[in-house]
């Protein structure tokens, strides 16, 4: 089934919407839970709650693209869910090692003022994302969106270890470059 009819199925809320998108996008929510969690049982809640944040939000909302949408859903809600966990003491792994290594580049949000420009930094990675080789661009978001470990996005690419993580701080260097040029990262 095509994205505009399952978006379709959400708009006169026939609940034929929620099988039709975990058929076709279950597996990529799940994957995306698990990196981030690591856990099997966390990470089909993930997924039950990505389709029920997505019947809850269209309408209103209209995604453009619904892959996109899905994997944005279930990233926060994961993320939600490992700070709480991390808060409660029982995180750790991947998922902290993907975001220490982005921090470098991105500093994390503290005041209103830096949540307000949150949508200014998003276009601005975004830009900068676009103008990347598309290998470049495609391990850098299996990394540090898919939360991919460097062993998977060898698997992914036939790359080599050593040839990854060059990669990865290579564009993590050019990115902090380009947010200070654009004036985001001070």
């Amino acid at each position: 089934m095509t994205d505009e009819k399952i978006i379709e199925l959400y708009n006169v809320r026939d609940e034929a919407a929620l099988k039709e998108t975990k058929a076709k996008y279950g597996r990529c929510c799940y994957s995306i839970a698990y990196n981030i969690l690591h856990t099997k049982e966390d990470a089909e809640e993930c997924e039950n709650d990505t389709y029920l944040d997505a019947w809850n939000t269209i309408p209103p909302q209209k995604p453009r693209i619904l892959s996109s949408f899905l994997c944005m859903l279930t990233r926060r809600i994961s993320l939600d869910r490992f700070r709480k966990r991390s808060a409660d003491k029982r995180g750790g792994g991947e998922t902290v090692l993907s975001l220490d290594e982005l921090e470098e580049c991105i500093p994390a949000g503290q005041s209103i003022d830096e949540r307000i420009t949150a949508k200014e930094l998003s276009k601005t990675v975004s830009e900068f994302l676009s103008a990347l080789p598309r290998a470049e661009c495609d391990v850098f978001m299996r990394r540090y969106f898919y939360f991919d470990t460097v062993s998977e996005i060898c698997t992914r690419y036939g790359f080599s270890q050593s040839k990854v993580k060059m990669m990865l701080k290579r564009t993590r260097d050019k990115l902090q470059k380009h947010l200070k040029k654009e004036g985001t990262f001070v």
